[in-house]
């Protein structure tokens, strides 16, 4: 579970930093407005990085490359689970 939580607030936390960082080149006033940003700069950040990860992956790439984008993301290697549509099951799986 832990690979898990960690792609969820590693990219996360990467988007709002950057928008803090950047500004994004305006001033946002409405706390809204920045959280939006924010979201979508991290899914943004997030699906970058995922597809550099299966594309090397894929492709055969270089392996420091898949690690790097998964390090990106908060945890080296992606999170494996076995295919079921039994929920006991995934919930089971996610279990250390």
């Amino acid at each position: 579970m832990l690979p898990s939580v960690l792609r969820t607030l590693v990219p996360l936390f990467a988007g709002w930093v950057i928008v803090v960082v950047s500004r994004l080149g305006f001033s946002v006033d409405s706390h809204t407005v920045q959280t939006a940003i924010t979201l979508g700069v991290a899914g943004a950040y997030y699906v970058v990085f995922r597809l550099v990860e299966r594309l090397a992956e894929k492709y055969h790439g270089p392996a420091w490359l898949q690690g790097a984008a998964g390090v990106l993301l908060g945890y080296a290697k992606p999170p494996r689970y076995k295919a079921t549509d039994d929920v006991a099951e995934l919930i089971r799986q996610s279990r250390p």
